[in-house]
This record gives C-alpha cells, structure tokens and sequence, in this order.
C-alpha cells in the first residue's frame, strides 16, 4: 500500500490513558508529511529529469549509431574510390605501355623498311658504277675505233681537236 502526505495526515490514533500528547502527535505527523510532500515532489522531479535524460540519452545514441553507420559508409566508399583509382591506374599503365609497344614496333618496322632502302640504293649504285663503267667502256672502244680509221676522215679531225 503507498502512503500519501494526505494518509500521514488524516491518521489518527486511539486515545488512550497515559499515551502520547496529542499535540505532539499531530505536530510529528504534519512535520513528516510534509517531508514526506517534499520527497515524494523531488522523487516526481527527479523521474521527469530521468525521462528527459533518458530521451536525451536515446537521442545521442541513435546519433552515434548513425555516425558509426556513416563512417563505415564512408571507410567502403573510400576504399571503393581507392580501388577505383588503382584499376584506372593498372588500365593507365597498360595503354601506356601498349601505345609504347606500337610505337616500338613502328619504329623497328620504320628500321625494317630503311635497311631494305639502303640495300636498295646500295643495289642501285652498284648497278649505276657498272652500267657507267660499261658505258665508258663502250666510248673508249668507240674511241680506239675512230683512231683507227683514215685520217682524214671527220670523226678523226674530232677526236684530234678534241684531244689537242
């Protein structure tokens, strides 16, 4: 049974011969009543601070929920992006490195046809010495020809005023 200021102070005792002072009595009760009014407010009191504490409470923990939630998104989006990165890195590299091939390959294509250039022109130039060297050849017995004919004749008087 909960006992309120008002049971405190509507209690009464049986009078008997030789008991307490009444007086005294009824001052005892309204003194404990009212101590008993000013706890019984202040335990009010404290219960509301305690249901605002408490909502105060599930409020900063439903915070730090969400914040723990938002850095664990936030870790997997950062180590996504780092990934991310890494992969477009790896894909970077690779390109380089196949545009690099190309190009080397390219440029031993390049040498490829430039050797076969040179030999070309080495071929060409052999082929020229030996067509000119035939053709002075062919105009030194021409020569040897015309000297031996008669003296009088044209190609000789040409062969002489060439020669003089």
């Amino acid at each position: 049974m909960k006992m309120t200021p008002l049971d405190i102070r509507q209690k009464r005792f049986e009078v008997s011969f030789r008991g307490y002072s009444k007086k005294e009595v009824e001052g005892f009760l309204e003194l404990t009543a009212s101590e008993f009014e000013e706890v019984v407010r202040e335990n009010i009191s404290i219960k509301e601070e305690l249901k605002r504490t408490q909502a105060r409470l599930e409020t900063h923990l439903e915070r730090e929920k969400t914040l723990q939630e938002t850095m664990v998104t936030a870790q997997r989006i950062s180590e996504d992006v780092k990934a991310q990165a890494r992969k477009e890195a790896e894909l970077t590299v690779a390109d380089a490195e196949l545009q690099g091939e190309k190009i080397v390959a390219t440029a031993n294509n390049r040498i490829v046809e430039l050797k076969g250039d040179i030999a070309e022109l080495r071929r060409q130039k052999v082929q020229f010495e030996a067509q000119l060297e035939q053709t002075i050849e062919s105009h030194r017995k021409l020569l040897d020809t015309f000297k031996t004919q008669q003296p009088g004749s044209e190609v000789a008087y040409l062969v002489k005023k060439s020669g003089e």
